[in-house]
C-alpha cells in the first residue's frame, strides 16, 4: 500500500451525544490500529434535539420527559457506563444539569477547523469532557471560550464572534444537508465523502474501513483519489 494516502474522515455528531464521546474514543483506537495510514479527521455538526432554547433546559426533568421514566433512563445511564468504562470515560451523568442547545458549540468547532484539523479534534474532544465528565453547560458561551482557549483557538476572536450570528446559517445548512443524506443518528462516520460508517462501531471495525478505503485510494479507485 502506498504509505503516503491520506484518507479522510467526517465525523458527524453532537457534543451532547454520549454515543458520539465514545465514537470518538473508538476512532481514536481505530487510527492506532491501521497503522501506517494519515487520517485527517474533520467534525461535523448535527443536533440531537435543535429545539431545545438557546439558555437550554434542566436536564433531569428533559431526559425523563424524552425516556418516559427513570427506570428507562437508568438503564440507558448504565448500559452507557459500561461501555465508557472500556474506553476510559468516566461518565458523571448526575453531574449535568442542563440539557444544552448545541448550535453555539458546532460554530466554535467549525472555527477551529479553520484553525487546523489538530486544534478541531482537540476542541472536540474537551467538549465532550466538559459536558460528559464534568457536567458542565456547553451551551454557555464562557464555557465555549474558555474550550477554545484550552484547544489552542485564539479565545478572544471567539469571545468577539460568539454574540453576532457568523457562521449561525452555514451551521445550520450543514445539519439540513446530513438529514438530506440520510443521517438520523450519530456518530456517523462519513470516509473520502463516499463510504459512510454508522454509529460508535467497535476500532477494528473502523480500522477496517480505514484501511479498505487507503487501499482503494491508492488504486485510484477511491472518488476524488
Amino acid at each position: 500500500m502506498n504509505q503516503t494516502q491520506t484518507v479522510r474522515i467526517d465525523v458527524i455528531s453532537d457534543v451532547v451525544c454520549p454515543w458520539c464521546f465514545l465514537g470518538q474514543k473508538r476512532l481514536d483506537r481505530a487510527i492506532e490500529l491501521a497503522d501506517g495510514i494519515a487520517v485527517d479527521v474533520r467534525w461535523r455538526p448535527y443536533q440531537l434535539d435543535p429545539t431545545i432554547p438557546a439558555e437550554g433546559l434542566e436536564r433531569k426533568s428533559y431526559m425523563l420527559a424524552k425516556f418516559g421514566s427513570a427506570e428507562r433512563l437508568r438503564q440507558a445511564h448504565d448500559t452507557l457506563m459500561g461501555a465508557g468504562q472500556a474506553e476510559g470515560i468516566p461518565f458523571a451523568f448526575d453531574a449535568i444539569t442542563v440539557s444544552p442547545n448545541t448550535l453555539d458549540a458546532h460554530r466554535v468547532i467549525r472555527w477551529a477547523g479553520s484553525a487546523g484539523p489538530e486544534i478541531q479534534n482537540r476542541l472536540a474532544r474537551r467538549l465532550f469532557e466538559l459536558y460528559f465528565q464534568e457536567g458542565r453547560n456547553v451551551g454557555d458561551p464562557d464555557e465555549l471560550i474558555a474550550a477554545a482557549s484550552d484547544a489552542g483557538m485564539d479565545a478572544a476572536v471567539v469571545e468577539t464572534l460568539l454574540p453576532t450570528d457568523a457562521d449561525r446559517d452555514a451551521v445550520t445548512e450543514e445539519i439540513a444537508t446530513a438529514s438530506r443524506m440520510g443521517v438520523r443518528g450519530v456518530p456517523c462516520f462519513i470516509i473520502e465523502n463516499k463510504y459512510a460508517v454508522m454509529g460508535a462501531q467497535d476500532p477494528q471495525t473502523l480500522a477496517d474501513a480505514i484501511r479498505q478505503a487507503a487501499e482503494l485510494k491508492a488504486k485510484g479507485e477511491m472518488e476524488g483519489a
